[in-house]
């Protein structure tokens, strides 16, 4: 991760969180039903109701769409998140879903197959990407925490800005990016 250590503030963040890790997920669909629970909330409501449907639904493309849409919404979901859910939860079943099947796939094509799942925009794509496949040069400007974090760490509030000084950080723009969300943790 050269490239990362070059870069002044990152040596910062590196010595300060150590060595973090950019890793495919064990279980893809869970992971992607927790970047949809995530979705346009903060960390901690996330948190609160991502702990309570994971404890009360089998997390499995199978247990989401058996679950009563009814006792989801009393978990904290929206109509809209539980309908996304199930949208995922389909794709899963019906494609096939794995860390396996996206491997040949280019990040843009990846996003492009996700992106066509309702409830999937370029942010939880792009959170697939980095947190399900486990891929190493993905920056989600898209994401308020990255945005915070460069506002912080480097005085860059436009996403152009952000854009340009992320592209020298490739091929590690994951690590780059897990240690944003670090800075504004």
């Amino acid at each position: 991760m050269e490239s990362l250590s070059e870069d002044p503030v990152m040596a910062d963040l590196i010595e300060t969180h150590g060595k973090l890790t950019i890793e495919p997920a064990d279980d893809m669909f869970r992971r992607m039903a927790a970047s949809i629970i995530n979705q346009q909330l903060s960390t901690a409501s996330a948190r609160a109701i991502r702990t309570r449907v994971f404890d009360h639904v089998e997390v499995t493309p199978e247990g989401m769409l058996a679950a009563d849409p009814t006792e989801l919404h009393e978990l904290g979901l929206s109509e809209s998140k539980v309908e996304y859910l199930k949208n995922v939860a389909d794709a899963h079943q019906t494609r096939g879903y794995s860390v396996a099947y996206f491997e040949g796939m280019t990040d843009e094509e990846v996003i492009a197959e996700l992106t066509e799942i309702k409830g999937v925009g370029t942010w939880t794509a792009k959170m697939a990407l980095i947190f399900c496949l486990g891929r190493e040069d993905v920056f989600p400007v898209e994401d308020l925490g990255i945005r915070r974090g460069m506002e912080t760490a480097y005085g860059l509030t436009q996403r152009d800005a952000m854009i340009e000084k992320a592209a020298e950080w490739a091929p590690y723009r994951s690590y780059a990016s897990r240690y944003l969300w670090r800075v504004v943790d």
